[in-house]
C-alpha cells in the first residue's frame, strides 16, 4: 500500500489514463496484470494503486519507487514496451509524471 509522507525519500509517479466507458475495464485488466505480473517485482517497486472516477474516462495511478532511475529503467524494459504498446491501445492518452511530495493533511 503506497504510503504519502513529505519525509520520505521515495520518488513518486502518478500516471492518468484518458479512456472510454467500454475500454475502462479492459485498460484496469490490462494494469492489474502490468502490476501482478511485472512491475511490481521490478527492482525499486515500492507500491501502487489504482484510482477510476465514476464516468469510467479516467484513470490515475499512483506508484512508488526507491528512486528515480528504478521507474526509468522499468519502462526501458522490452516488456514494458510491449504493455505500454497495449495500453495505449486501450486510452486516447497516457501521462506518467514523477513528483515530490511537498505536503501532507490528516
Amino acid at each position: 500500500m503506497p504510503t504519502i509522507s513529505r519525509d520520505s525519500d521515495l520518488q513518486t509517479v502518478i500516471t492518468t489514463f484518458d479512456t472510454t466507458p467500454g475500454m475502462c475495464q479492459d485498460l484496469i485488466d490490462e494494469l492489474v496484470d502490468a502490476y501482478e505480473n511485472f512491475i511490481s517485482k521490478q527492482p525499486g517497486f515500492v507500491a501502487a494503486g489504482l484510482h477510476v472516477n465514476d464516468a469510467q474516462t479516467r484513470i490515475a495511478n499512483y506508484s512508488q519507487w526507491r528512486q528515480r532511475e528504478d521507474f526509468l529503467a522499468m519502462l526501458r524494459t522490452p516488456e514494458m514496451r510491449e504493455r505500454n504498446r497495449r495500453i495505449n491501445d486501450l486510452c486516447r492518452s497516457f501521462e506518467p509524471v514523477m513528483y515530490d511530495v511537498v505536503a501532507t493533511f490528516d
